[in-house]
């Protein structure tokens, strides 16, 4: 049986995750990972009781029952830049022995330990639901993995022993969801928080020793051998961890960035450029030097507003009707929202921010319709 506390969190975080799907504009992206990155969780791993099939020279049958054990993985990962993920992991669990369900005896002792591990391959799809620190994902992954047992059974007056061991690999697969907390400190860089459910094919074959009488004590006998058959195992794990991204600094977008209006002295800059990938929100590095650039400029300039405003090229899924248009306004708006989230953390007061969305208007080059311009996708920072 699944603890009913763990249960309980299972529960509440799947519910919370639904709430954030359910309430997601349909604008939503999908987070853009790109590049190689490298994954490391840890945490809980519990399994249901095991469905127990034993040979005819071992006689009793039932459940296994397992204390809530541990569970490490590593994986390393490609992110296509569409919200996609592919990535390759080795997995390990341990887990002590609990008990042995039976209608033959009970009150038994058993000792011992069950050990999984293994390599999957999973595929993942991160979800933008339009906030800059919060992005839920799903997945799934097939492999083979191997689970050593090495466990005892032991009837009430020592009528009955037995031990159990041996190696078993299989096909197994997997589904997770969770939640990845991009840190903005450390770029690249983001916290999980997991949860999976794992199954091994069956049954699981192992060999067993018994000795002493048999459960129903009606003749005594020596050593007899047969199979222990493990013939359900569903796991889960409740996980956190780590995840970083191996994503290289694009280049300038245009010699017209703001990179170089700086250099004079003491002159004050009163306006920055921040510039954006097609159809994304995310700041690249280059985007966050000019925005830490103009925050410390902030910080030596008398203000009493600043606006900062977004801008996207004239590309959609409807060109020039208003269902694209419509799109790139909100595409615009949470470009200046993540501006705006980013000067704040990096010390600018949240009350003299203002920030707008323009969508296709106001380009900085024309272009002929459906055109993917790069300066044109901007969001600008005035100072006034």
């Amino acid at each position: 049986m699944i603890p009913s506390r763990i249960l309980t969190t299972y529960t509440l975080f799947s519910a919370s995750v639904a709430t954030w799907l359910l309430t997601t504009p349909l604008v939503a992206h999908a987070q853009p990972v790109r590049g190689l990155y490298i994954n490391g969780e840890g945490g809980a791993t519990f399994n249901q009781n095991q469905r127990i099939r034993a040979s005819a020279q071992n006689p009793q049958s039932g459940r296994d029952r397992w204390h809530t054990g541990g569970i490490g993985i590593g994986s390393i990962g490609w992110g296509l830049g569409n919200g996609f993920r592919v990535e390759l992991e080795g997995n390990y669990r341990s887990m002590a022995y609990k008990r042995f369900i039976t209608d033959a005896f009970s009150n038994g002792h058993v000792g011992g330990r069950r050990q999984t591990y293994g390599f999957m391959a999973n595929a993942l799809f991160d979800l933008d639901v339009g906030s800059p620190w919060i992005f839920p994902y799903i997945g799934g992954g097939i492999g083979y993995d191997w689970t050593t047992l090495r466990t005892s059974v032991t009837a009430p007056r020592n009528q009955f022993n037995e031990q159990i061991g041996g190696t078993f690999g299989n096909f197994a697969y997997q589904a997770m969801v969770g939640l990845s907390f991009p840190m903005p400190w450390v770029v690249g860089l983001s916290a999980i928080a997991e949860y999976r459910f794992w199954t091994m094919l069956g049954p699981q074959s192992y060999h067993a020793v018994s000795w002493g009488t048999d459960v129903n004590q009606t003749h005594p006998y020596e050593v007899s051998k047969g199979n222990y058959d493990t013939m359900t195992d569903f796991n889960h794990s409740l996980m956190l961890g780590l995840r970083y991204e191996f994503t290289p600094d694009p280049p300038p977008p245009t010699p017209t960035s703001p990179t170089t209006s700086i250099i004079p002295a003491p002159q004050a800059v009163r306006s920055y450029l921040v510039f954006f990938d097609w159809d994304k929100t995310n700041l690249t590095n280059h985007a966050r030097t000019v925005i830490d650039t103009a925050a410390k400029a902030a910080a030596h300039v008398a203000l009493t507003r600043i606006t900062v405003s977004g801008y996207t090229d004239n590309t959609s899924a409807h060109p020039g009707q208003k269902a694209g248009l419509e799109y790139n306004l909100r595409l615009s708006l949470r470009r200046a929202e993540v501006v705006k989230a980013e000067l704040i953390r990096d010390g600018v007061q949240k009350s003299i921010i203002s920030i707008y969305g323009y969508g296709e208007a106001n380009p900085l080059v024309k272009t002929a319709l459906n055109t993917r311009e790069p300066q044109n996708r901007r969001v600008e920072i005035v100072f006034r």
